[in-house]
C-alpha cells in the first residue's frame, strides 16, 4: 500500500534554483548560509534547538567577523535587515547583536550602513535599548566608544521620524528595557526634535509632566499637538487615580493597555475584564490561565463569551497573524490547568477550550504555502506518548499537528510513517481533525527505526522531493545509514535540490554534516517551523 499523496509531483522551474550556496560546490556551507543560520537562531551550525534563550556573544560570531574582514559588511547589513523585517528570524536578539557589531566596525561604509538600517531592524523602543545594549556590550571588546556623532544622528531620527501618537503611546508603554530608559537615549544622542509633537514627547520624556503642563497650558497649540497632549493628560490621569470606575473608563475610551496602568490597578478584576476587550489577541492566550484562575474569566459569563468569540474571530486571528501551532500550544498549556512556574492553578473552561480548538482550525488561513514539494515522516518505531520538552503537549499531538499543517497547506504533501526497516501505510490527510491525526499515528505498530527510510522510498519510488521533513523520537545519530549519503543519492537520481531537516522531538543530539541541505532541529516550537521554512526557501 502507497502511503497517501496529495497531488502527484508537477516540475517547477524554481525546484532546482540554489541561490544561497554561493559559487563552488552547491551543497557547501557558504559563508553567507552561515551568517543566515545565525540572524534565523543565532548559531552558525546546523542545529536549531527549540526554546533556547539567552545573549548572543562574540563567541558564535566568527564568520560574521570574517565577511566584514572581507569588506562584505554592506551585504551583512541587508542580510541583517532581510531578517529582521521578514519575520524570517526565530529570534530578533541576533540582527540586534550583529547590527551593533557592523556599527562598531572600522570600515566606514559598513558603519555607515548599520547606522542607517537602525530604524528599519530597531522597529519598537525594545529593539532599540537592545541595539544600544550590545553596543555598550562590545565596547570593551572593540576599545571604542558608543555615543559618536553616527550613533546620536541614528537614535536621533529614530524618535524624529515616528508617527508622533505612536511614539507617545510608545514611550509610555515601553518604558525602559536593559537598563536603558528613554531619557537617557534622547540625552545622550542630544536629540533636536524635528517638529512640535516631537518636542512635546520629548519634554514629557527629559522632564516630566508638570514641565509640559508650564510650557502647554497657555499656548495656542498644532491639532497635532493638541492630540499628543490630550493623550499624555490621560495617561497621568490614569496613574494617579484610585477610582476604579475612572480607570476603567480612562481604559475603554482610549484604549489603555496593562503597561500604562499601576501595579494596584491590576488587582482589579473589572480592571482586567476592561483590558481585555482591546488587548492584543497572542497576548490574551497567554493569559487565559491567569483570567481563570483569578475568576476574571468565569463559567458562562459574558466576559467569557466576549473572549471566546475573539479567539475563533477568522478576521480577529488573520489581523494578529497567529500560527495554528501557537495556538495549539496555547491550548494544551491551558488544558493542562496549571502554570510552569508558581502555584497558579485553574479549572479549564469547556467553553474556552472548544473556541481554541476552532481557533486552531480557522488559524490555517494565517500559513502561507512554500510551494514546495514536501514529505513529512513521523518515526513511530517508538512510543510517542512523551512530551516535547517545555511543553505540554505530547510528541503524538506534535507530529500530527505539524502533519496536518503541510497537508493543509502545501499542495504538493505526502505524509509517511516509517517503523520496522520500512516505510509503513499512513492515511493522515487534510480533511482530518488533529484528534484523527493523532489516532492515526499512535495505532501504527512499532519497532527499530531508520531515519533514512522516508528518503530511500523517494528514491526508489521514483519520487522528487524539495524538502524532507522527519520527525523522530529517536536521538538525531540513530542512523543506519548516513542521511547525507542518503539525501544525495535522492539528489542524484531526481534531478532534485533536496534537503533534509531532521526534527528530534525529545532529542538534544544531533548528527554533524558539510551539506548545508541538512539541518537538524531538537525539540520543537514555532519557531523550529520558521526554520524549516527558510530552509524550503533556500534562506539558510
Amino acid at each position: 500500500m502507497e502511503p497517501s499523496e496529495s497531488t502527484t509531483a508537477a516540475s517547477s522551474s524554481n525546484h532546482n534554483q540554489n541561490s544561497t550556496g554561493g559559487s563552488g560546490c552547491p551543497w557547501e556551507i557558504s559563508d553567507k548560509v552561515k551568517l543566515c543560520r545565525f540572524l534565523c537562531y543565532a548559531s552558525e551550525g546546523d542545529v536549531y534547538t527549540a526554546r533556547e534563550e539567552g545573549r548572543v556573544s562574540m563567541e558564535s560570531t566568527e564568520t560574521l567577523l570574517s565577511m566584514l574582514e572581507q569588506g562584505r559588511g554592506a551585504e551583512v547589513v541587508e542580510e541583517i535587515k532581510r531578517f529582521a523585517q521578514d519575520g524570517r528570524a526565530v529570534r530578533l536578539d541576533p540582527s540586534f547583536f550583529a547590527l551593533a557589531l557592523c556599527s562598531q566596525y572600522s570600515e566606514l561604509k559598513t558603519r555607515q550602513a548599520a547606522f542607517k538600517a537602525v530604524k528599519e531592524v530597531c522597529r519598537n523602543p525594545a529593539h532599540l535599548f537592545s541595539f544600544i545594549q550590545y553596543k555598550k556590550d562590545l565596547k570593551e571588546g572593540m576599545k571604542c566608544g558608543i555615543w559618536g556623532r553616527a550613533l546620536r544622528k541614528a537614535v536621533s531620527d529614530w524618535y524624529n521620524e515616528q508617527d508622533a501618537m505612536s511614539l507617545a503611546a510608545a514611550v509610555t508603554k515601553c518604558k525602559q528595557r536593559e537598563g536603558w530608559t528613554h531619557q537617557d537615549l534622547l540625552r545622550l544622542s542630544h536629540t533636536k526634535p524635528a517638529n512640535e509633537a516631537i518636542t512635546l514627547i520629548s519634554k514629557y520624556v527629559t522632564k516630566g509632566w508638570k514641565e509640559v503642563q508650564a510650557a502647554y497650558a497657555d499656548k495656542e497649540n498644532p491639532e497635532e499637538v493638541v492630540k499628543v497632549l490630550s493623550y499624555l493628560e490621560v495617561v497621568e490621569k490614569v496613574k494617579h487615580s484610585c477610582d476604579e470606575t475612572e480607570v476603567i473608563n480612562l481604559i475603554e475610551e482610549h484604549k489603555l493597555e496593562r503597561e500604562q496602568l499601576l501595579t494596584d490597578h491590576l488587582k482589579s478584576k473589572q480592571v482586567w475584564r476592561a483590558l481585555l476587550k482591546e488587548m492584543p489577541l497572542q497576548s490574551v492566550l497567554r493569559i487565559l490561565g491567569k483570567m481563570t484562575s483569578n475568576a476574571i474569566l468565569e463559567p458562562g459569563g459574558s466576559e467569557t463569551q466576549a473572549v471566546c468569540d475573539r479567539i475563533q474571530n477568522e478576521a480577529a486571528l488573520k489581523k494578529a497573524n497567529i500560527h495554528p501551532f501557537s495556538i495549539l500550544l496555547a491550548s494544551e498549556n491551558y488544558k493542562r490547568g496549571q502554570g510552569y512556574q508558581g502555584k497558579t492553578k485553574w479549572t479549564p473552561d469547556s467553553s474556552i477550550l472548544k473556541a481554541m480548538d476552532a481557533a486552531f482550525y480557522t488559524s490555517f488561513v494565517n500559513v502561507e504555502p512554500v510551494g514546495k514539494r514536501f514529505v513529512v515522516a513521523v518515526d513511530v518505531s517508538t512510543s510517542l506518548s512523551s512530551i516535547v520538552p517545555g511543553t505540554s503537549i505530547s510528541t503524538a499531538v506534535t507530529a500530527a499537528a505539524i502533519t496536518m499543517i503541510f497537508a493543509r497547506t502545501e499542495v504538493e504533501t505526502q505524509v509517511l510513517a516509517y517503523s520496522e526497516g520500512a516505510v509503513v501505510p499512513c492515511t493522515v490527510s487534510a480533511d482530518m481533525t488533529l484528534a484523527q491525526a493523532t489516532v492515526e499515528l499512535v495505532k501504527i505498530p512499532g519497532g527499530s527505526t531508520d531515519c533514512t527510510l522516508p528518503v530511500t522510498w523517494a528514491t526508489e519510488n521514483g519520487k522528487s522531493v524539495d524538502v524532507f521533513v522527519i520527525l523522530t523520537n529517536n536521538p538525531l545519530w540513530a542512523f543506519a545509514a548516513s542521511p547525507v549519503e542518503s539525501l544525495q543519492k535522492h539528489r542524484e537520481k531526481s534531478g532534485t535540490n533536496s534537503k533534509l531537516v531532521m526534527c528530534g522531538l525529545t532529542s538534544i543530539g544531533h548528527a554533524n554534516t558539510d551539506d548545508r541541505g541538512f539541518v537538524s532541529v531538537c525539540g520543537f516550537d514555532l519557531g523550529a517551523l520558521s526554520v524549516i521554512r527558510n530552509v524550503a526557501q533556500d534562506l539558510i
